[in-house]
């Protein structure tokens, strides 16, 4: 989710595009992922929930349910494509009730101050330039209850020792000479919750095409 008009106008055509068979690209591999973060995340009943960068909808249905008819789901996604995706994927089940999903660039976030109990967001954050990712973080806190929480899933720059692994060396090569293909980078994704004034409460580590992937919860 780049910061220029004309980077985001790119971004949301992109993923439009991509969003019918972004499943069958990506999903296998981001799914054990972005299910740790859930689990971190523990949603709770009638919590207010938000998700940035919804995508396909692939963690609405598990939040949605978590949360029950006395909680509420928010779901923004900068691509219209991913969003009649998600929907389709709700109207199969009884959770689209207590969802609301909307397409918008963020920052900034559309809500309130201390709307939301948790926010979910899974391989979105490396997509923000880093100025934009701080403003995206202080949007997150704003938008947070006192004691509300932030499940984070991000590809991370990892070890030194995994920096100096092909599949690392090879995919940030990539990223610096296509990132119109190649997107998104590995951040830190410890440092930048914790620059932003988050406290890590715990982390998750795996690796995804052999490259590392952090999941962390926050508050």
């Amino acid at each position: 989710m780049p910061g220029t008009s004309q980077d985001i106008d790119a971004a949301r055509a992109f993923y439009t595009r991509i969003s019918s068979v972004y499943d069958a690209l990506a999903d296998r591999d981001e799914h054990r992922a972005r299910q740790m973060g859930l689990t971190l995340l523990d949603a709770q009943a009638g919590e207010h929930v938000l998700e940035i960068g919804f995508g396909t909808g692939s963690s609405l249905v598990g939040l949605a349910t978590a949360v029950g008819a006395s909680g509420r789901v928010c779901g923004l996604d900068l691509s219209p494509g991913m969003k009649a995706v998600a929907e389709q994927r709700l109207r199969s089940t009884e959770a689209s009730a207590t969802v609301d999903l909307r397409v918008a660039a963020v920052p900034p976030i559309p809500f309130g101050d201390m709307a939301f109990a948790a926010t979910f967001t899974a391989f979105t954050l490396e997509l923000f330039p880093d100025d934009t990712l701080t403003t995206v973080l202080r949007e997150v806190r704003r938008t947070l209850c006192a004691g509300g929480r932030l499940a984070a899933v991000s590809m991370d720059v990892g070890t030194a020792e995994q920096r100096r692994a092909a599949p690392e060396r090879i995919y940030t090569w990539m990223h610096r000479h296509f990132p119109h293909i190649i997107d998104c980078r590995p951040i830190d994704v410890e440092q930048r919750l914790g620059q932003a004034g988050f406290t890590i409460q715990r982390s998750e580590r795996l690796e995804i095409w052999g490259l590392p992937v952090v999941a962390c919860l926050a508050h």
